[in-house]
């Protein structure tokens, strides 16, 4: 009786552990399937998070190419307009030039002048990048020779020429810093020759002199020549300002020896030093 009992008892508690166990093992397998389940949702997550990021990317990569060149364009094209503005503006380009010197004669010349300056100042309009056309006034002196002096009972003598040409000039290199130019034309010359004499002495002691004698002519003449110019760079390097340096051969067609008011035709050649812009 006893014994019937006892293994009664043990057939509860096995059937009691095997509940207890299956239990468990009911509640783990549930607890994996949940953690599974969150696992997959996890992943499924950061699968659509990352082809959304990646969609995002590659819609902003693709909208910030497309758009990239026009940005990229605009400055570039608001330069460019800018630029060519400047270099394209409306209206006439103008072009100036001033310049000073010394003389010597030549040819013809030389019994009746000696080495003197010179000064010349002009303006025109710019026509292409290398051609220029020139208004120009021009004013030399020069001395007489002593033989010349004493020969018109003078004490000093001079030949003052005043000009109003029209001077074509070629720029060999217009886009260089330093070029090469051709520079020619001709216009109107008046010419006239003094002989002064000493009249007195002024509050400093200087010398004054008066036009004892004097003749003069109108005629036209031509010239021609070769310059050199530097181009001065401007504070961004875009400077229009140019020194120039250079050298003509002047022929003037003053009346000859023996006419009226007449020395031969006059040759010099002047150089000038100055700038243009």
């Amino acid at each position: 009786m006893l014994f019937s009992g006892s293994l009664f008892a043990m057939r509860r508690f096995a059937v009691a552990g095997a509940a207890l166990v299956l239990g468990a093992a009911l509640a783990h397998a549930q607890s994996g399937a949940i953690s599974n389940e969150s696992h997959d949702a996890a992943i499924s997550g950061a699968d659509s998070d990352s082809r959304s990021y990646s969609s995002s990317t590659d819609f902003a990569f693709t909208d910030s190419s497309s758009a990239e060149p026009a940005a990229a364009a605009s400055p570039a094209g608001g330069g460019g307009g800018q630029y060519d503005n400047r270099s394209r503006r409306g209206g006439r380009q103008y072009t100036f030039q001033a310049g000073a010197g010394f003389n010597a004669p030549i040819g013809n010349d030389i019994p009746y002048i000696t080495w003197g300056g010179n000064f010349l100042i002009g303006g025109g309009l710019k026509l292409a990048p290398n051609f220029s056309l020139m208004g120009e006034y021009g004013f030399i002196q020069d001395k007489l020779p002593g033989a010349l002096v004493a020969a018109g009972q003078g004490d000093t003598g001079n030949t003052r020429i005043q000009s109003l040409t029209l001077e074509p000039v070629v720029d060999l290199f217009p886009k260089r810093s330093n070029s090469i130019y051709l520079v020619g034309g001709g216009g109107w010359y008046h010419k006239s020759t003094n002989w002064n004499v000493l009249v007195g002495y002024d509050f400093y002691g200087y010398p004054v002199y008066a036009t004892a004698a004097t003749f003069s002519s109108n005629q036209a003449g031509v010239n021609g020549g070769i310059g050199f110019t530097h181009r001065l760079g401007g504070v961004y390097g875009d400077g229009t300002a140019k020194l120039f340096a250079e050298a003509r051969y002047l022929w003037i067609n003053t009346p000859k020896l023996g006419e009226a008011n007449g020395l031969g035709t006059t040759e010099l050649i002047p150089v000038s030093f100055g700038v243009r812009w």
